[in-house]
This record gives structure tokens, sequence and C-alpha cells, in this order.
């Protein structure tokens, strides 16, 4: 089973604004919304997959029932903690003209860590030997820092290999639990190490130095259009990025580690991780907002991915 956590979902709301102006009226050409939040765009990227998960998370409000309602339209299982407040709604600003992408993100609703920590053992309680958990995304307000090192600490002890995707200093808390698995960009890691990591030689001595201090069995860079690097404690593989049609950046990541939560569960090698998680972020990039990318999508790009061992 595969468990993805979203502690701070929100309902995406991404726009087009053709010549986006600052200090100016903008006018929208184009408008759709979907329920989002890392952990949850993982989860509906695994369905096109044809894979199963569950969504697990916080809700709040009429926000909250919008994104639980529509998850479960989609057939995805769901298993969220209803709480007070209102989950936040997030805008994404498309300027197609001059290819930019515009995140303005609410903070969502305030938690209490009690609260987490009720939420943590329903979570561990579904858990068994063998599952996978995704933890990725923001922490909503209330959260202690070292949110993530409790999560992956008991998830880990209840059998599950742990995948986390978070960024500055939840992902150093993290760490320190030992997940099976992290997907930092290249700016991420480089900011996790407080250096300037320009090349790819540099990229996979920084992984490794990290699997070997904490213990992580494999880490993933993604470096945007440049491709990505798969550090295992046996090879290194770098994945020249696909030349696709953009739609929208957003939640590329988010596919990316869809796909190596499945090919985990399924026993994939790593060449064949490679292709999988290469051919459905460049899928996922060229859809809209965070929609999923159809499985036909990805599967007619698989062919035309290339890697190298280094």
């Amino acid at each position: 089973m595969i468990c993805t956590v979203t502690l701070n979902p929100a309902l995406d709301k991404t726009v087009e604004i053709p010549n986006l102006t600052i200090d100016g009226v903008n006018r929208i050409t184009t408008m759709r919304t979907d329920p989002g939040g890392k952990g949850i765009n993982v989860s509906k990227v695994i369905d096109k997959l044809g894979g199963r998960s569950v969504a697990m998370g916080i809700l709040g409000g009429n926000t909250g029932n919008a994104i639980r309602s529509a998850l479960e339209a989609m057939g995805l299982e769901t298993d969220f903690r209803f709480v007070e407040g209102e989950t936040r709604t997030n805008l994404k600003v498309i300027d197609p003209v001059n290819h930019t992408n515009t995140d303005i993100n609410e903070p969502g609703v305030t938690l209490s860590e009690g609260l987490l920590e009720d939420f943590l053992a329903q979570a561990a309680g579904r858990l068994t030997a063998g599952d996978i958990v995704v933890l990725s995304g923001s922490l909503p307000k209330g959260a202690p820092r070292n949110t993530y090192f409790t999560w992956v600490k008991t998830c880990r002890e209840a059998g599950a290999k742990v995948i986390l995707d978070a960024d500055g200093e939840l992902l150093a808390e993290g760490l320190k639990a030992s997940p099976y698995l992290i997907k930092p960009n290249n700016h991420e890691l480089s900011g996790l190490l407080g250096k300037p990591l320009e090349t790819t030689g540099d990229l996979e001595q920084a992984a490794r130095d990290l699997m070997n201090r904490y213990g992580i069995a494999r880490v993933v860079v993604s470096m945007g259009g440049d491709g990505a690097l798969y550090v295992t404690g046996k090879e290194t593989i770098y994945a020249e990025g696909l030349k696709v049609p953009v739609g929208s950046t957003v939640g590329a990541g988010d596919s990316v580690v869809a796909a190596l939560a499945v090919a985990e569960e399924r026993g994939m090698g790593l060449e064949e991780t490679v292709r999988l998680s290469t051919a459905t972020g460049a899928a996922n990039v060229m859809c809209s907002g965070t929609q999923a990318a159809e499985y036909e999508v990805i599967r007619s790009l698989l062919p035309k991915v290339v890697f190298h061992r280094l």
C-alpha cells in the first residue's frame, strides 16, 4: 500500500494571464481548479499510473469538503482528518507570453501539536511492513519544525519505507530519522549543504554524503529541464530532460515522486524507474494546472528517455 500524507492541502486555482502586469489591471483568459497539495498531487498521478494509494491529510471547512469530494469523484481512496478553520486556496498564475509561473499561497489552518500527534497515530495504525509512505509539502501553522522527523521515525518503526519530499529546515529535520528516499532539486540540495552545487559531480557527491551520514538508501536530484540524477548505494544514473511543450511546471516534482513510489512498490529496477519517472514528470509538465497526465501520454514518452551511467 502507498499512503500519501498532505498536512497542508490546498485548492489550487490556476489562471492564465498573458503579459502579467504588476500594479495594473490583468484579465484572466483561462482558469481551472484542482485539489492540491504535494501529497494529493502524488496520489492523483499514482492513479493515472495504474497504482493505488490512500490520500491522507488534514482538511477544514467548505474548501476541505470540496477537495475530498473532488478526489472521491476521481475514484481515489481518502482518509482525512477534519478540523476547525478553512483549508487554503492557492493561486497559480501562468503567463504564457513571458513563460512565467507565479505562486501565491495562503497559509492554511492552524493546528495544535496534540492534533498532529493524534493524526500520526491514526496514520501509523494503517501501516504494515513494506508499505510506502510519501511525506511531502509545507506544514500548517502550529506544526513543530521537527514534524517530519517524528513522522519519518514513526512510519519507519511501523515497517514502512518513507519517501520524503521537502526543503529547507523541514528536509533537514526529516533527514535525521533516515527516510528511505529523498527527492530534492538541485537548488534545495545546495541550500541544505550551504554551498553552490554546480555540476552533476557536485550533486552526486552531495547526495552520497547525505546517504552515508543519514542512512538513506536512494537520492533523486531533479534539475528541471536539465534532467535528474538517480543515486543508489551501487550506482548513479543521469537522465536527460525531455523536451516537451510546457503547460504548467506546477506539480512536476510531485509526479516524479509518484512514479518513484509506484516503481518501488512494483519492485522495478533502476533503469525502469528512471524511464518511468522521467516520462511521468515530462507528461505532467504538458498539462495545465495540477491535473495529472493520462497514462497514454506517459507511455508515449517512455522510449524517448535518454540516460547515462556515471
